[in-house]
Formats: C-alpha cells, sequence, structure tokens
C-alpha cells in the first residue's frame, strides 16, 4: 500500500538503488517491504526556480499516513534523494497523501 514515486532529472545509478529505497520506505513507515511500490522516472525537463540543477518531486502515498510524522518523513525522504540522486533538500518537493481504504484498490479488491 505505501507507494513513492521519484521524478527526478538525475539518472538512475543501479536497480539497487530502488531496492534499498524500497526497503528504507517500509522501515520508515513500518509498513512490510511486501507492499512498498517505488516508481521512478527520470525527467530532463523539469525546472525549478527557473535552472535545470539537480532536482525532485517525490510523493508519499500510504494508507492511514500520519499528519504530525510528514515532517519527520520529509527529512528522511531527502535524505535518501540526497544519497541517491544528488539532490539538495532545497530542491525536493513532496507531496504526501493519506487515501480511504476504499479508494486505494489491490488485488482486485480494496483496502
Amino acid at each position: 500500500m505505501p507507494l513513492i514515486s521519484i521524478e527526478t532529472n538525475q539518472p538512475l545509478d543501479n536497480q539497487e538503488v530502488l531496492e534499498s529505497i524500497s526497503a528504507k520506505t517500509a522501515e520508515l513507515l513500518g509498513k512490510p517491504e511486501s507492499y512498498v511500490m517505488v516508481k521512478y522516472r527520470q525527467n530532463n525537463t523539469m525546472l525549478f526556480a527557473g535552472n535545470e540543477q539537480p532536482l525532485a518531486h517525490v510523493k508519499l502515498k500510504s494508507l492511514g499516513l500520519p499528519e504530525e510524522q510528514t515532517a519527520h518523513y520529509s527529512e528522511k525522504i531527502c535524505e535518501l534523494i540526497q544519497e541517491y540522486f544528488n539532490v539538495s533538500a532545497a530542491r525536493v518537493y513532496i507531496e504526501f497523501s493519506s487515501p480511504q481504504r476504499h479508494l486505494w484498490g489491490w488485488n482486485s479488491t480494496t483496502f
């Protein structure tokens, strides 16, 4: 049920980066990694603050995402983006969402 989607103008070094992000997302949220999905998209046509320096747009979606934890999640996600994509935290936007269970489908049903 957790989905972390990363869109950046920086290349992916290797598949192991996504595997590490998957494990760290599961740990951060306290959810089984068997439910974590990681999406990555390189987009070379992105701009932030009027320039093409390294940047990222991240979406974290998870059932029951506690609003009081989003600042902590932001810090940890920015650390991941810095580590794996060399993007400064000041050039990362993060969207958090916590859908209602009946609005998140999986395995021919909903949660």
